[in-house]
């Protein structure tokens, strides 16, 4: 029996073979791996996923489906079902307890809370080696926008600065059940190097990288007026002429550190 998605939780449940496969194709899980699943819903990319791996942990924070999905996976592999809000989930200590380096993350992820799952994925991206994601097409634009772009911005400087962002192929809306208004896309986010990842402390990339897109039609000079004046900018090498929309997530890193420098 299927579940009724909820409108509170954001439900749309991906039902079409022909992407589901599509999907474990591009994660292409194996034995070794520790795969995690965020929102396994109703166990559409779980079971392929679990058969694939041998064994999943899936997110999940709806407990009318935990039920159903242990059910459907039963003699199929090892599924460990979290019963927890992903956000405060750590996924740094989980790698640590189950005594692997990195996880494989994936998900079909809640269109209305995709922006934090996706930032607090990032903040434990050292303990992540991949991660494969269904979202809105407008939110995987956005973060593989470049400098220049009308939906250049916030999400994808702080993404970029993080993770090399991959757009995968797009999705549907009757693909899912019931159809969501937009179309959606997997996007595969691969964690950058440490020896490729700035050192600005990342509270500073942080609040110049809000304030400049807080006012994004207005010049630096006007949107960080708060943080840096026309000459610390021009000292990161960066115009206070300019826009944020401009500017390479690298920029932002210069003026963070001189933001940071005067402290």
């Amino acid at each position: 029996m299927n579940a009724r998605p909820k409108k509170s939780f954001g439900q749309h449940f991906l039902h079409d073979r022909r992407y589901i496969e599509r999907i474990v194709d591009v994660i292409a899980p194996r034995s070794e791996d520790f795969v995690v699943e965020i929102g396994p819903g109703e166990g559409a990319l779980t079971l392929p996923l679990l058969a694939a791996a041998g064994k999943l942990t899936a997110i999940e924070l709806d407990t009318d489906l935990i039920p159903g999905l242990q059910a459907r996976a039963a003699g199929k592999g090892e599924l460990h079902i979290v019963h927890a809000d992903v956000l405060k989930v750590d996924f740094t200590a989980m790698a640590h307890s189950h005594g692997v380096q990195r996880l494989r993350v994936a998900g079909n992820l809640p269109y209305y809370i995709s922006s934090p799952i996706l930032f607090h994925c990032v903040e434990h991206a050292a303990a992540i080696q991949d991660m494969h994601f269904m979202l809105q097409k407008e939110v995987v634009d956005r973060m593989a926008a470049e400098p220049g772009s009308k939906v250049y911005g916030r999400l994808s400087v702080m993404l970029q600065l993080a993770c090399r962002v991959e757009p995968l192929f797009n999705v549907p809306p009757e693909a899912f059940r019931p159809p969501p208004k937009v179309e959606s896309s997997v996007v595969r986010l691969l964690p950058l190097a440490s020896h490729e990842l700035h050192d600005a402390r990342p509270q500073d990339v942080y609040a110049v990288v809000k304030a400049a897109f807080g006012q994004r039609r207005k010049t630096l000079a006007n949107a960080l007026k708060q943080l840096l004046d026309s000459d610390a900018i021009r000292r990161a090498d960066v115009d206070p002429k300019a826009r944020a929309e401009t500017l390479s997530p690298t920029d932002f890193v210069r003026l963070a550190k001189v933001y940071a420098s005067r402290e």
